[in-house]
């Protein structure tokens, strides 16, 4: 059982968020299972990230198993002390691009992903009276994301998750926060399918600058230490999260105006 650190599994650790996390925690004391559905990839940063890292293999839209590796860490390690739904795909075009196929992926993964992560790591942690979930969202949980309706939807709906959660297990020692950023450094923009557009001109009109992974890996990790219930960042993000609370229309400008770049650069059909 380890006793120099807490012990903690991240989903999507290959790259991005995830990556920063693991390297944050391993240089602090913490064990780490580095998970990905590239395993190459999260054994190379296990790899270079030391002796407390380890890479797993995860499918997390394969609930059997997510449980599998709840389990085997927790046997492993004798405890989860943090559990990270990292692991995010976004579809990029306007809904009536979309087919129901794209919507299934993105619910598989950044839904129903976060949702199996989150209730195997959430009973370990019931059980054992302590540890904490955080489920990684995005502002487009909090404030409309057209262009993106299926990145959005499940975003929203893992805020709501994360909400309930937390309540339910204050009397039972386990804390939960959900992670609701702006942009940030990701692999994310480059691997996810963009519909009737060119993802070279997405990534061009990216309306802000995005934030360093190991930014973004701190400013969590703080908020978990704080024990926030929603962790919202960098500044631009929480100042549209307040407006989107003071009066919708606030934020349907941007949203309106997001929505007429992006029609500059679809193509017709």
């Amino acid at each position: 059982m380890n006793t120099s650190g807490q012990v903690c599994l991240i989903t999507g650790g290959a790259s991005g968020i995830g990556l920063a996390l693991a390297s944050a925690l391993a240089a602090r004391g913490d064990t780490v299972v580095l998970s990905d559905v590239n395993l190459e990839a999260a054994t190379a940063a296990a790899a270079r990230l030391g002796e407390r890292v380890s890479a797993a293999h995860l499918d997390v839209t394969d609930a059997l198993a997510v449980q599998a590796l709840v389990d085997a860490t927790v046997a492993r390690h004798g405890r989860l002390d943090l559990m990270f739904n990292n692991a995010g795909i976004a579809v990029t075009g306007e809904a009536r691009d979309l087919t129901l196929e794209h919507w299934r992926q993105v619910v598989e993964v950044n839904l129903m992903g976060v949702v199996y992560g989150a209730d195997a790591g959430y009973k370990v942690m019931v059980r054992q009276g302590h540890g904490h979930v955080v489920n990684i969202a995005s502002l487009a949980g909090l404030i409309p994301f057209p262009t993106n309706a299926p990145y959005g939807a499940t975003k929203h709906a893992v805020v709501g998750l994360s909400h309930a959660l937390r309540l339910e297990g204050e009397a039972l020692g386990v804390k939960v926060s959900v992670v609701c950023p702006g942009f940030v450094e990701s692999n994310i923009y480059t691997a996810s399918e963009a519909v009737n557009v060119s993802r070279d001109a997405l990534l061009a009109g990216v309306p802000f600058r995005k934030v360093p992974a190991d930014v973004a890996a701190r400013r969590i990790l703080d908020g978990i230490a704080r024990n926030e219930a929603i962790i919202v960042f960098p500044v631009y993000a929480r100042i549209f999260w307040w407006l989107q609370r003071i009066n919708y229309r606030l934020t349907a400008w941007l949203s309106r105006r997001m929505l007429a770049d992006f029609r500059k650069l679809r193509q017709r059909q």
